[in-house]
């Protein structure tokens, strides 16, 4: 077998994993209400650990390593000391995760600007636009996205579609974030896992407020897709919905 289609099939097994992975999340926390950042957690964390795993003796690698180091350093309050003296910080922890994405982001656009076409550099302008969403910088986040796009294909080019829609239903911006996924869904390369792309246009629909595009989204992944891992999720939404309809009447 070619070493290309290597790496591609390497990259669809891949994409099946991360989306099995948002599944299960979905299924336990609901996740059509949570919002992007939930889905991010999830992705950039697993994404991040294969890209340090296989490129582990680069310099760009190394750098990268050390800003998710800090991006996934563990949150706890500061401890009281003697009396008279101020809380402490414990060694390499941080009291909020918006203060650790803080001290994260510069390192992780450091590297995304000193080896931009590397794949650890793709990768940290990835995570650096989630943590951007994350901490409210929204238009900023976008923008990190968008340039993972135009510097990658494939499942990368994919993910990064992903969250500039989901960093827009963030923000409100229904419209262009449905379109997107839109697109997305009609994918024909194999790189859109569209039973994913679709639970996110249904929760776009649903956020928009358009209640009938929902369901008939949750419908074609309950039908089109029986084994997806997203199916259970999508049929609990339309008995949901069904089960709400009838109360009202």
């Amino acid at each position: 077998m070619k070493r290309t289609e290597r790496h591609h099939l390497k990259e669809n097994e891949f994409a099946g994993w991360l989306l099995a992975a948002k599944a299960w999340y979905g299924a336990n926390r609901n996740v059509l209400l949570l919002g992007s950042v939930a889905v991010a957690v999830v992705a950039i964390g697993v994404v991040g650990t294969v890209v340090v795993r296989q490129n582990t003796a680069t310099t760009a690698s190394r750098l990268l390593g050390e800003a998710m180091a800090v991006a996934d350093a563990p949150v706890m309050a500061p401890t009281s000391g003697e009396a008279g003296k101020a809380p402490t910080q414990a060694p390499g922890s941080y009291p909020s995760d918006r203060a650790r994405l803080e001290a994260a982001l510069p390192k992780l656009l450091a590297v995304a600007e000193a080896y931009p076409d590397s794949e650890p550099g793709v990768m940290a302008r990835y995570r650096a636009a989630a943590a951007l969403v994350t901490v409210g910088r929204t238009a900023e986040g976008i923008e990190r996205y968008r340039e993972v796009a135009a510097k990658s294909n494939g499942v990368y080019q994919v993910m990064a579609k992903l969250g500039i829609a989901d960093a827009q239903l963030t923000a409100g911006q229904y419209d262009p974030a449905i379109a997107s996924l839109k697109e997305l869904a009609q994918q024909t390369t194999g790189d859109a896992p569209v039973d994913g792309v679709l639970m996110q246009l249904a929760r776009g629909y649903r956020l928009a407020g358009k209640s009938d595009e929902a369901r008939k989204t949750f419908r074609r992944v309950a039908d089109e897709f029986p084994q997806s891992p997203y199916a259970s999720v999508a049929r609990r939404e339309i008995d949901g919905a069904a089960g709400a309809a009838a109360a009202v009447r």
